[in-house]
C-alpha cells in the first residue's frame, strides 16, 4: 500500500499551486522532460534542486513564478522549508518502522547480560581472562597436551617405534649417511615424523580445541573490546587482538591475517610484535611442559615475554608515524558452545596446520641431513657456541637455536629432548625459553612476512631480532648471576 507523505499546510498549498500552474502550462512546459509525477517535480522544486533550477533558466518568467511561491511558503513556516520536508520525511519513514517492526529487548539483569558486562570491564574482564588462561592455556594444554600427552606419544616413539626403525634402515640400507636420512639421531621418521607427531600435533590439538571453545562461544570479540585501550598504547587496535590469539596457534597463519588491521602502521606493528614475542602453540606448549614443574620458571618467562611484548610495542608505537586505526566490531551474543561446532573447527584447523608443518619437518630433517653430511651446520653451531656460553647455556644447546630457524618449535623440541636427558639447570632452562621464543621467526613465517611487508622490512626485522634475542639471554643471565637466583 502507497502512503503519500502529507507535508504542513503551507508547503502543501505551495505544491498544490505548482502542480496547477505546471498543469496549465501543457505541452510548454520547459519541465516536460523529465518521467516524474507533478508532486514530485513540485517537491523538487520547492527545494530549489539544481538540475530543474538550471533548466528553468532558459524560462525566466516561469522562473520568477516558482521564486513567489517559495518566498509565501517560507514566510508562513518558521523554518527553513528544506527542513520541514526532511522532517515531516523522516517522522513518516520512522511511524512505518513502528508499523512494522518490533523489537525485544533483553533483560537488563539476564545471566548473559549480566556475564557480557563482566567479560568487557577491565575490572572484571582481566580476572576472568586469567583464569581462562590458567585453566585453558596452562592446565589443559600446557599440562595435560604438551605433559601429559606428548609424554606418551613421546614415551611409544623412543619406545615402540624409532628402534624399530633404526633397526630396518640398518638392515636395508648399507650406507651410513642414508641411515642417518631415514633413523638415528636425526632421521626423517625418527626425528621430523617424531617432533611433528609425538610433540607438536598434540599442543596444536589442545590449543585449537580451546580457541574452537572460546570462538563458538562468543568470548574472542568481548575480549578484543576490553583489550583495545591496552592495545591502543602499543600502537594496535582492539581488531589486532584476533592475529595475536591465532599467533598462540601459529604465527604464519596469524601474519596473514593481519592483513585485516585498517592502517599500515598497525600491520607492521602487529608483524614485528609476532615475529619476536608472540610464541606459536607447539612452542609455548613445549616450553609450558618443560616449565610446568617450575612454576616459578614459568612465571619468569611469561612476565619477561609480556614486559619485551608491551615494551616493544610502545617504542614501535612511538618509532612509526601515524594512529591507530578505528575500532569498530560486531558483537556476538554469547551461548553455550556446540560440540559439533567445536569438533569441527578444531578438526579443519588441525588438518591444515598437520599437513602444514609435517612436510616443513620433514624438509627440516633432510636439510639438517644435509647440513651435517657437508659440515656446513657444524661449522655453523660452532660459530653458535660462543653465544650460547655467553648466556649461561650449555654448548650443546648450539643446536637448538639452528633447528629453531627451521621451526621455532623444532627447536623447542630439541630443548624438550636435552631436558628429558637432564642437561639444563632450573635458571638455563628459562634462558633458553626467553631466547627461543624471541628468535628468528620460522622458515614459513619468513616467507609470509616477505609475502605481506616485503624483502626490505622483513630484513630489518630480522637483523634487529637475533642481536636482541641473544642481548635479552645474556641480561637474564647477568642477572641471575647477580641476584644470586636459583630456580
Amino acid at each position: 500500500m502507497t502512503r503519500q507523505i502529507i507535508y504542513p499546510e503551507p508547503i502543501e498549498q505551495a505544491i498544490s499551486a505548482i502542480e496547477s500552474w505546471l498543469e496549465s502550462l501543457g505541452k510548454s512546459n520547459v519541465l516536460g522532460q523529465y518521467s516524474l509525477s507533478r508532486r514530485s517535480l513540485a517537491l523538487l522544486l520547492l527545494q530549489k534542486d539544481p538540475t530543474l533550477w538550471q533548466t528553468l533558466e532558459q524560462a525566466p518568467q516561469q522562473q520568477q513564478e516558482i521564486e513567489i511561491l517559495l518566498t509565501v511558503a517560507q514566510n508562513q513556516l518558521q523554518y527553513p522549508l528544506d527542513l520541514a520536508i526532511a522532517e515531516t520525511r523522516q517522522k513518516q519513514a520512522r511511524d512505518l518502522e513502528a508499523l512494522t517492526i518490533q523489537t525485544t529487548k533483553p533483560a537488563a539483569n539476564s545471566f548473559p547480560e549480566t556475564l557480557h558486562r563482566l567479560s568487557v570491564n577491565p575490572l572484571t574482564g582481566f580476572p576472568i581472562l586469567i583464569v581462562i588462561l590458567y585453566f585453558g592455556v596452562y592446565k589443559f594444554v600446557g599440562e595435560f597436551g604438551a605433559g601429559e600427552l606428548v609424554d606418551r606419544i613421546e614415551g611409544f616413539f623412543e619406545g615402540q617405534i624409532n628402534p624399530v626403525v633404526n633397526q630396518i634402515v640398518a638392515q636395508i640400507l648399507p650406507w651410513q649417511p642414508l641411515q642417518d636420512l631415514i633413523g638415528n639421531d636425526y632421521g626423517i621418521i625418527t626425528l621430523g615424523i617424531r617432533y611433528a607427531t609425538a610433540i607438536v600435533l598434540p599442543v596444536v590439538a589442545t590449543y585449537f580445541l580451546m580457541f574452537s571453545l572460546l570462538e563458538d562461544s562468543g568470548y574472542l570479540p568481548r575480549m578484543s573490546l576490553m583489550l583495545d585501550r591496552l592495545f591502543k598504547s602499543i600502537g594496535l587496535s582492539g581488531r589486532a587482538v584476533i592475529p595475536m590469539v591465532l599467533g598462540l596457534g601459529c604465527d604464519t597463519m596469524a601474519t596473514m591475517v593481519t592483513r585485516t588491521l585498517e592502517t599500515k602502521r598497525e600491520r607492521l606493528i602487529a608483524t614485528f610484535l609476532l615475529s619476536l614475542a608472540v610464541p606459536c602453540a607447539a612452542q609455548w606448549g613445549v616450553i609450558l611442559g618443560l616449565l610446568a614443574q617450575k612454576p616459578a620458571a614459568l612465571v619468569v618467562w611469561g612476565g619477561l615475554i609480556m614486559a619485551i611484548f608491551l615494551v616493544m610495542g610502545y617504542l614501535s608505537a612511538k618509532l612509526f608515524p601515524g594512529t591507530s586505526g578505528a575500532f569498530y566490531l560486531e558483537i556476538p551474543p554469547l551461548r553455550l558452545p556446540k560440540l559439533q561446532n567445536i569438533l569441527t573447527k578444531t578438526w579443519i584447523r588441525m588438518k591444515w596446520y598437520f599437513w602444514e608443518i609435517l612436510p616443513l619437518f620433514i624438509w627440516a630433517s633432510v636439510l639438517i641431513w644435509l647440513g651435517k653430511l657437508t659440515g656446513l651446520f657444524d661449522l655453523i653451531i660452532r660459530g653458535i657456541e660462543p653465544f650460547a656460553v655467553a648466556i649461561g647455556m650449555p654448548a650443546e644447546t648450539a643446536p637448538v637455536f639452528l633447528y629453531g630457524f627451521f621451526r621455532r618449535d623444532y627447536g623447542a623440541a630439541g630443548l624438550f629432548d636435552i631436558q628429558q636427558q637432564g642437561g639444563l639447570t632450573g635458571n638455563q632452562l628459562v634462558i633458553a625459553a626467553v631466547v627461543l621464543t624471541l628468535f628468528l621467526p620460522c622458515i614459513a613465517q619468513l616467507q609470509i612476512m616477505i609475502k605481506e611487508r616485503g624483502l626490505k622490512t622483513t630484513l630489518a626485522m630480522i637483523a634487529f631480532i637475533v642481536p636482541f634475542a641473544f642481548l635479552v639471554g645474556y641480561c637474564v643471565n647477568l642477572s641471575f648471576n647477580l641476584l644470586g637466583v636459583s630456580l
